[in-house]
């Protein structure tokens, strides 16, 4: 079974739950084992929550004040990428992990530690960070896709 979507999300904390919401859906309906669901879904929060704190400039002119969230399902593994338009950085710049007990800067320690495989990288020829991550999917018996 092949699944994708694409959302074009305002850089507001109301679209974070929304993003998390639709793939927690179309998930559930694909028939996904809920501990991996929960487990993407966490990471996708943090990804959205990092885009709409990070993910602009109000001064560099054709900034956008948008997000985009892609989700794929194709066999047995799921990706998902979340890009903005904000200043970016360099694998130089990338933030260091924070300490367990800080209130900021542990979404992307989050996003290793729930994905199997992720990427973090500037758009090519623009500003800009695109965190991409995968993970290998496991189904329950009786996915509701198959039944209605």
């Amino acid at each position: 079974m092949s699944i994708w979507w694409s959302l074009h999300l305002r850089r507001e904390p109301a679209s974070v739950p929304l993003a998390r919401r639709l793939l927690i859906g179309t998930m559930e309906t694909a028939g996904v084992d809920p501990e991996v669901s929960y487990d993407l879904s966490v990471a996708l929060s943090e990804a959205c929550a990092n885009a709409v704190e990070h993910g602009g400039d109000g001064v560099r002119t054709g900034c956008s004040e948008a997000y985009r969230v892609t989700a794929y399902l194709d066999g047995e593994k799921c990706r998902i990428e979340v890009a903005d338009s904000g200043p970016g950085f360099t694998t130089a710049q990338e933030p260091r992990p924070a300490r367990s007990d800080a209130e900021h800067g542990r979404g992307l320690c989050l996003i290793r530690e729930l994905a199997d495989h992720v990427h973090i990288g500037g758009k090519p020829g623009r500003g800009g960070t695109v965190v991409s991550f995968d993970k290998i999917l496991k189904w329950k018996k009786d996915p509701s896709l198959l039944t209605a």
